[in-house]
């Protein structure tokens, strides 16, 4: 059965985490998702929690029933620059002991790197894991990869492959479906996507998008033309171009049952009232 998780990240600027662990429990989920914030952990820095806010975060768990699913550190692994790259995975080295102190089973995280030097990054990201592997081993916590918008590498088929070339059993897939159209050069196609990645996925971000590609480029205006960024977006089912009667049916044809996040954006104002109705709309599709 599926375990659905919450992304606390529309609560990050008023809750604290332990607060946010009550949240979940107040919204009906039974596990969490932390993704990056300052007074934890936060893209790129070294973790700033300490043994105080984690056994305060502990506390609230106990209290609450919900367990912290994963963690979701951005560290840059996959720097080209040697000297920077020996600093996230430094950075990783406190976030595995942070994720062993909380009890969590999984750790999420993006390729990094930069996309404009992939070749370089793609070094870069195998020496690192070649580095922490034995620190995920000891402490017995999973890893799971996806290919994030402006990583070295973006693309669905690139990141499975890569996932693959490590051969490790503990490493996996997070196919994010506000990431789709990135995935996939504006395709959009989740089905073949999931299907290409097959028992490798083991976690799925839920959250809807637009098609970036779609209305020949200008759906997005950026200024000046041609900037190197990427624009997508984290929007609650139904406010984007996602086909998620492809999308939930590929994962119950796969068998799919790991970790579901809803993970919506920018919409603080309804924060609650979302979460819920995605929740629901999960637990129709997959169970849970």
């Amino acid at each position: 059965m599926v375990k659905i998780a919450l992304d606390p990240a529309m609560y990050h600027a008023e809750l604290s985490v332990a607060d946010e662990v009550r949240k979940a429990a107040e919204l009906g989920y039974r596990y969490l998702e932390l993704s990056p914030r300052a007074d934890f952990f936060f893209w790129h820095r070294y973790p700033k929690a300490d043994d105080a806010a984690v056994a305060e975060v502990r506390k609230a768990c106990a209290e609450t029933g919900v367990e912290i699913a994963t963690l979701v550190p951005v560290f840059d692994w996959s720097c080209p620059d040697e000297q920077e790259r020996q600093a996230q995975v430094r950075n990783w080295r406190r976030l595995l002991q942070i994720a062993s102190d909380l009890g969590c089973p999984i750790v999420n995280s993006e390729l990094s790197g930069d996309p404009n030097d992939p070749v370089r990054s793609e070094h870069a990201f195998y020496k690192s894991l070649e580095e922490l592997a034995p620190m995920f081993e000891e402490h017995g916590i999973g890893l799971n990869l996806e290919a994030h918008p402006y990583d070295f590498a973006e693309r669905n088929d690139e990141a499975v492959q890569i996932v693959r070339g490590l051969n490790l059993p503990w490493v996996n897939y997070v196919f994010c479906a506000p990431h789709a159209f990135h995935l996939s050069d504006g395709a959009g196609d989740v089905r073949r996507m999931i299907d290409y990645a097959g028992e490798r996925v083991r976690h799925v971000h839920v959250a809807d998008c637009f098609n970036h590609r779609a209305n020949v480029g200008n759906r997005y205006i950026l200024n000046p033309p041609g900037v190197d960024a990427r624009v997508h977006q984290h929007n609650e089912i139904g406010h984007g171009d996602l086909d998620w009667d492809e999308f939930f049916g590929a994962l119950r044809d796969n068998t799919f049952d790991g970790i579901v996040t809803v993970c919506v954006f920018g919409w603080e104002q309804d924060a609650d009232a979302i979460h819920r109705r995605m929740l629901e709309r999960v637990k129709a599709e997959l169970g849970g």
